[in-house]
């Protein structure tokens, strides 16, 4: 058994972002229920202590942390048995909305500051200094918030084994050299194999250069990440480590979203009643006002309004894809001028376009089980765990052929050998492809037999966390013995 401390800057349901909140809160769970003990670390933001009022919160540790008083605080998360440590400091952490960014959209002010204490309440942690009487055997780190806790722990002779998971290399935790002097860290780790990136301090860089060993969360964007196209100028330094490096697919909460049980459907369904499908469908047409209609193919899209998620080439296919005889639902929220253009489109075509800018949870599901296809031509995705969702709901996934996407929707014209079609899949991140793509998709459907053999497909495949949670445990076993 293991003993992990999985330090993450977000879980749902206690603060969520993006997909990282998702892995956060399901993979320890798995690993829990492999017999490994294990316990979060997360910083205790104002939503976070709201969130956690139904499960109760103790104080466990009073700290003092570079001139920082430092409350550390257990609870656990909500509807498992999964402890949570948080790292209480009021000035810090203690502020409304998104855990990185100010109302304004601009980042903290003081992000390196917050998650240089949030480290060093680790390394404490870590090196049994926090009064627990428990010393983790695998410090499990998490995208650039995290990235100093290996570099910490390199200091130490003595220290866990560390892992560094990259569950998005576009963001490298980038801070000035005047922030760099300000964290009074050691001046060997100003140095480009190091924390040094052109100039500037990247936290993700104490992740890819101290762990011993770094996960990323598909085999394909391992290997994409390798590469200049996808590697944000840290291709070369992946590289380097590649001997310590593994892409393991990110599973999903098969409880959580499962569409013979899921609490947000109008009608559940399994694969051996789809029928039922339908009925939700003709429910959220009705709802937002789309032309009601079981035979119009329904195309979803639930994501970030952001170019990493292809809506520039959504946006320059659309008139084309007025053309069809098909609707779009979007939910989402990014960049201005992408929720302006779609909300144009949608005031103009109210009957074949509905769009709700925002996030919200339960709507995300009935979106997912409503559609026929569901809408994802990211030019980079890691893993993606919406598509992963489509498969579950027998909603046929529409992706550009990249990272996750890559290894786990397929294409094939005659489902020749292996290959068993779950999807529609286009190679080149243009509008034309997507749409010929689309049209295909759009065809298809009206092929019923094909259509059901497909979504099949798509609903057979195991994608919870019990194969991805045993190909971590392996990984931390090899670390430790070495």
């Amino acid at each position: 058994m293991q003993k992990i401390l999985f330090a993450t800057s977000e879980v749902y349901p206690l603060i969520k972002t993006g997909g990282l909140a998702d892995v956060a809160a399901s993979l320890p769970r798995a690993l829990l229920k492999l017999g490994q003990d294990v316990k979060i670390l997360l910083p205790a933001y104002t939503s976070v202590m709201e969130n956690t009022k139904s499960v109760g919160v103790k104080e466990i540790a009073k700290l003092e942390v570079d001139g920082y008083s430092v409350s550390l605080k257990q609870t656990r998360l909500p509807g498992t048995k999964v402890s949570v440590w948080l790292v209480d400091v009021p000035e810090l952490f203690a502020r409304e909305g998104n855990p990185y960014c100010g109302p304004d959209g601009n980042d903290w002010y003081d992000n390196h500051k917050r998650f240089y204490l949030f480290a060093r309440v680790a390394e404490l942690i870590a090196l049994d200094k926090a009064g627990q009487n428990w010393q983790p055997t695998i410090v499990h780190c998490n995208d650039w918030q995290t990235g100093l806790i290996p570099a910490l722990l390199s200091l130490h002779p003595n220290h866990p084994a560390t892992v560094f998971t990259i569950h998005n290399l576009a963001y490298r935790g980038l801070f000035s050299y005047q922030a760099f002097a300000e964290l009074n860290l050691p001046t060997a780790f100003w140095h480009h194999e190091r924390l040094e990136f052109y100039g500037q301090l990247s936290f993700i860089k104490g992740g890819l250069a101290f762990a011993d060993f770094i996960t990323t969360v598909s085999p394909s964007y391992a290997r994409e990440i390798q590469l200049p196209e996808f590697g944000n100028g840290l291709d070369g330094l992946i590289a380097y480590r590649n001997d310590s490096l593994a892409g393991i697919l990110n599973g999903i909460d098969t409880d959580e979203w499962n569409p013979g049980t899921d609490p947000h459907l109008t009608c559940n369904y399994n694969r051996r009643t789809l029928a039922n499908k339908t009925k939700n469908k003709l429910a959220l047409q009705e709802e937002l006002g789309l032309a009601i209609d079981a035979s119009i193919p329904l195309l979803g899209f639930v994501g970030r309004l952001v170019d990493q998620k292809g809506v520039d080439l959504i946006l320059e296919q659309m008139n084309q894809f007025l053309n069809l005889n098909c609707q779009l639902v979007v939910l989402g929220s990014g960049f201005p001028h992408y929720e302006q253009a779609l909300k144009n489109i949608a005031s103009q075509h109210p009957k074949k376009v509905a769009v709700t800018l925002g996030y919200n949870e339960s709507f995300a599901h009935r979106i997912e089980a409503s559609s026929d296809m569901f809408l994802m031509p990211s030019i980079f995705e890691p893993c993606g765990l919406n598509q992963l969702y489509s498969l579950r709901y027998g909603t046929l996934p529409i992706v550009h052929a990249v990272g996750g996407l890559r290894d786990t929707v397929f294409e094939s014209p005659d489902d020749a050998g292996e290959v068993k079609s779950n999807g529609f899949v286009f190679s080149v991140a243009a509008a034309q492809e997507l749409f010929s793509t689309i049209r295909r998709a759009c065809d298809l459907f009206q092929q019923k037999d094909q259509w059901k053999q497909r979504q099949a497909n798509a609903m057979s495949k195991d994608f919870s966390w019990d194969v991805s949670a045993k190909e971590y445990v392996a990984i931390y076993e090899q670390i430790t013995a070495q």
